[in-house]
């Protein structure tokens, strides 16, 4: 038997990709495309930098807002956006799964084979949805007490779950119209139309805005509501974003006719349930893990005290509206790699897969330059103590040195995901963020008494393992196939 197995006549898609893995590409081609690549690239990723960097932008400001309420408060806003970040990124996992394969449908120009993973999309999140909601109104008060530290005085313990749990109750109500928007937005960009996400991102972000002064401070006669305040806003922004997404969906129906008939059924072909399942498991339980361990590495800085986490909060807050420029990189790469893979463009998806590497890394020598120049000005503006804006500032400029080693290991996981190589994207992401990641962490802050910005720094260099194990795999090229044909 083993020896039958180890002599399997190889599948046609097997040969094929060793045929492309055979043609030698020389550095230029792997490093540097043609104008037509830059343009496609920049159609596809500058909406996306445009769209997310604003939200960020918008989301230092609701930082600097809830920030001017006090320490507590916004302490209080950091752990729940934590936990609900686990929720996010378990949504965007369960839907990447069937993202993979609209991807690759678009491409191949078969519109209902897109609508079949968009249905699919709608019925995992929404059940996702109605777990997660049940679990936080059941034990969120559990959750929460696990990152306030021990050290904490029982008054600001008491204080800080109160806003906590004020905050969290209201963001409940927005994961109704987020969980569509992101089945939306995700058909939206696996098609290349990234606009329209984008359109209604901003117009959100400007109602967000101007709803979080008007209910955190209570300006023009609005009751001043502070931590409430700033999660009725959020609450209003994404009911916003998603009628604007639905509506413009309903009134362009020749620009998007690929949901023309999305709901007329929810029943999605049988031979396709079980293959998107089989990408979409690893992947979900693959984000639940990794944003679960992004929680646990949070809960082993906060043994260090409540002004870590203040701190955390800052530099995260900054450095993400740095970093979303190789992060739209990464899952543009996606988009464009599973396409040309979907239209069984092979060798051209293989170099694009290394240009996108190339542009990734090399944007953070600009970005991370930017962000270290950036990181003593912005912790100023908050009303925290100055030591908690000096532990911020020293945070965001460790972040900025290490933001190329999270760039390589980002858009090697999007090239492998591309090609529906979901178990691996599972092993290397998750287990990884658990082997690695969790564990020098909880050894550094709990047994040693090193200094939290070494920790931080020895802690974001382990990620430069990831990203050397991810050159590897995308060099193997087993991710190098069409999965729709």
């Amino acid at each position: 038997m083993i020896q039958r197995l180890r002599h399997r006549p190889k599948t046609a898609a097997e040969l094929k990709t060793e045929e492309i893995l055979s043609i030698k590409l020389t550095k230029k081609e792997c490093l540097i495309g043609d104008s037509a690549f830059y343009k496609k690239v920049a159609f596809v990723v500058l909406p996306m930098i445009a769209q997310n960097t604003l939200t960020n932008i918008v989301g230092l400001l609701d930082n600097v807002m809830v920030g001017q309420v006090g320490t507590l408060p916004m302490s209080a806003v950091a752990i729940v956006n934590q936990i609900l970040f686990v929720f996010y990124l378990v949504l965007w996992g369960a839907i990447a799964g069937a993202g993979i394969y609209g991807t690759q449908f678009f491409g191949k120009g078969d519109h209902e084979g897109v609508r079949s993973c968009m249905r699919f999309k709608l019925i995992i999140a929404l059940l996702i949805l109605a777990v997660v909601a049940l679990l936080l109104l059941i034990k969120g008060d559990f959750l929460i007490s696990l990152y306030i530290a021990g050290s904490t005085s029982e008054a600001d313990r008491a204080m800080t779950m109160e806003y906590a749990l004020d905050y969290m109750h209201i963001m409940l109500i927005g994961l109704i119209p987020f969980t569509f928007t992101q089945c939306y937005a995700g058909t939206l960009r696996e098609s290349g139309h990234t606009a329209l996400p984008m359109k209604a991102g901003m117009t959100a972000m400007a109602v967000n805005f101007v709803f979080n002064a008007l209910l955190i401070f209570g300006l023009l006669g609005f009751p001043k509501l502070g931590v409430t305040g700033a999660a009725i806003a959020t609450v209003i922004s994404r009911f916003a974003e998603f009628l604007i997404v639905l509506l413009s969906v309903i009134i362009q129906k020749k620009k998007y006719s690929f949901f023309t008939g999305l709901y007329k059924t929810l029943k999605i072909p049988r031979e396709l349930v079980g293959p998107i399942l089989i990408k979409t498991l690893p992947l979900l339980f693959g984000e639940f893990l990794w944003s679960f361990g992004q929680a646990a590495l949070l809960r082993c800085y906060s043994v260090r005290g409540i002004a870590v986490i203040a701190a955390m909060n800052i530099c995260n807050t900054i450095a993400q509206i740095f970093n979303e420029v190789f992060l739209s990189l990464g899952n543009s790469s996606a988009i464009i790699v599973g396409q040309e893979l979907g239209a069984d463009k092979l060798l051209s998806a293989r170099k694009t897969a290394w240009r996108m590497m190339a542009l990734s890394v090399s944007s953070c020598f600009i970005m991370g330059s930017l962000l270290y120049l950036f990181a003593p000005l912005i912790p100023g503006i908050y009303n925290t103590e100055n030591d908690i804006r000096a532990l911020a500032t020293s945070l965001i400029r460790i972040q900025s040195l290490t933001m190329f080693c999270f760039a390589l290991a980002n858009v090697s996981y999007f090239v492998l995901r591309a090609g529906g190589k979901t178990v691996i994207t599972f092993l290397f992401d998750a287990l990884f963020a658990w082997l690695v990641t969790v564990p020098v962490a909880l050894l550094l802050c709990s047994y040693t008494t090193l200094p939290i910005t070494l920790v931080y720094f020895i802690v974001n260099i382990t990620e430069l393992i990831k990203g050397f194990i991810g050159i590897y795999l995308v060099k193997k090229g087993s991710w190098i196939r069409n999965i729709v044909k």
